[in-house]
């Protein structure tokens, strides 16, 4: 066993050795996508080289992934490997380097999940913990049997698989299609035909600034809110306009967590980002701390309103539907309320759509972890049509996403079940129950060995032997 090699950012580059990293390891094989390579010594890549048949585990992850491993095939480019992977290089005529790794996958999570390490949020295993891991040796014959058994059996379940992924990378290509149509205008480009006599998006945003003007209750003289550029926006359909978040609603963000100052007034549960998902708000992990009495009505929200990370995945919005009364939100969140009369799921879908698109990263801040701030958020253009044409396209979208949803669930339920048919063959194979001749049967092929038994010893005479 050896753990990989550490290089600092600035020795990657375009033109060096591939290395693995802990993202290209899954579900038992290489992940080849976003490659990373760096320039080495001859030295080093002669003692981080990954030969055909070597084990690739990985060292450091989150708890549920921390000891996923991956066999290095044949004839596959110079590769070396990051400091989260351990590579194991298996005794050739004890053990069959895939044998091993379907042990891995089939009761790997539990056994490293038990034993692995917590640190800040991640989890760590070293090659102790992994030579600890028991795996079922016969002999090499009937390991090949397993592995061909196996193979033959799950060859069917990865092209079901691999059509239900296909599926679902088409479904999330259609939900941005609707999206993009929508806040183009094409969902309702007959009904605008059918309606000429409907307000026009400009009359709605006057009469939402002279709400806001109205509701003014700040210090001093009354700040005009940010205004678009039109000029340099895109054109837009009949009727509608362009206008400012900070014109069309107002916008706090939520309480800072201070669990420890504060413990003052009452305790009430409130929401974080990660409560927040796309068009949805999951009210099941909710947390509490202490808001005073004259934080209640600022950090409460209303139906209606519509919350916005800030950081996380920023952008990503719900509107809230007001199921939960008190209930607050921290700061990780933007409460958007309009001061006239709009549709919030509007903003919801638009918020995706240029999320989907790259468009909205241009008003993050940050660099490794971005925020969207209340500064840029209250500037981002948006494109308004008019109120009733907005519930046109609510409907419109809602139901298209309806069905997008039930064939979404079904294909998740779908892959929930060949994971389950997988993890069946793999216990099936290393009960015998697979092969031709069963494992129980044949004297002591069956023992249980761990990963270290005489392989060290083994390894390290045929190392220094030149192998």
């Amino acid at each position: 066993m050896k753990n990989g090699i550490y290089k600092p950012a600035s020795a990657y580059a375009e033109d060096g050795y591939a290395c693995l990293r802990m993202y290209n390891i899954g579900d038992g094989k290489l992940v080849w996508r976003d490659i990373k390579r760096m320039h080495l010594s001859k030295n080093e890549l002669l003692e981080y080289r990954l030969l055909p048949g070597d084990l690739l585990v990985n060292r450091v992850n989150s708890r549920e992934l921390v000891g996923k491993a991956a066999v290095i095939p044949e004839g596959i480019e110079p590769l070396v490997f990051e400091s989260k992977n351990i590579r194991l290089r298996l005794v050739a005529n004890k053990a069959n380097p895939k044998f091993i790794n379907y042990q891995l996958l089939l009761n790997g999570r539990r056994h490293f999940s038990t034993n692995a390490q917590q640190v800040v949020g991640m989890a760590s295993i070293n090659q102790k913990q992994l030579a600890d891991f028991s795996v079922v040796l016969p002999s090499l014959p009937i390991q090949q049997e397993a592995v061909a058994e196996i193979e033959k059996q799950c060859s069917r379940l990865d092209e079901a698989v691999a059509n239900l992924k296909r599926v679902k990378a088409n479904l999330k290509r259609y939900k941005a299609a609707v999206l993009k149509a929508a806040v183009e205008g094409k969902f309702t480009a007959d009904w605008r035909r059918e309606h000429p006599e409907v307000e026009p998006a400009s009359q709605l945003l006057e009469r939402i600034l002279a709400e806001r003007r109205a509701k003014w209750k700040g210090k001093g003289a009354y700040k005009e809110p940010i205004a678009t550029d039109p000029s340099n926006l895109s054109p837009l359909p009949e009727g509608w306009t362009w206008a400012s978040v900070d014109q069309c609603a107002e916008v706090f963000l939520g309480k800072m967590l201070d669990k420890e100052k504060h413990r003052t007034g009452r305790q009430l549960p409130y929401l974080r980002n990660i409560n927040v998902r796309w068009g949805r708000v999951d009210t099941d992990d909710l947390l509490e701390m202490f808001f005073k009495n004259d934080e209640l009505e600022r950090y409460g929200l209303l139906s209606g309103d519509v919350l916005v990370c800030e950081g996380g995945e920023p952008g990503r919005a719900a509107v809230w539907d007001g199921r939960i009364p008190e209930l607050k939100y921290q700061k990780a969140l933007h409460r958007v309320r309009f001061y006239g009369k709009s549709e919030p799921r509007y903003l919801v879908f638009l918020l995706e759509f240029l999320a989907n698109a790259g468009r909205l990263e241009r008003w993050f801040t940050g660099s490794t972890i971005k925020h969207f701030t209340r500064e840029s958020f209250i500037s981002l253009p948006i494109q308004m049509p008019p109120l009733k044409e907005q519930e046109q396209i609510v409907a419109e979208v809602e139901r298209r996403l309806s069905v997008i949803d039930e064939l979404e669930s079904a294909v998740e339920a779908n892959l929930t079940r060949a994971d389950r048919l997988r993890q069946s063959i793999l216990s099936q194979a290393f009960s015998g129950r697979l092969l031709t001749q069963d494992l129980k049967s044949i004297p002591n092929a069956a023992a249980t060995f761990s990963i270290a038994a005489e392989s060290s010893a083994s390894y390290g005479k045929g190392n220094r032997a030149g192998r």
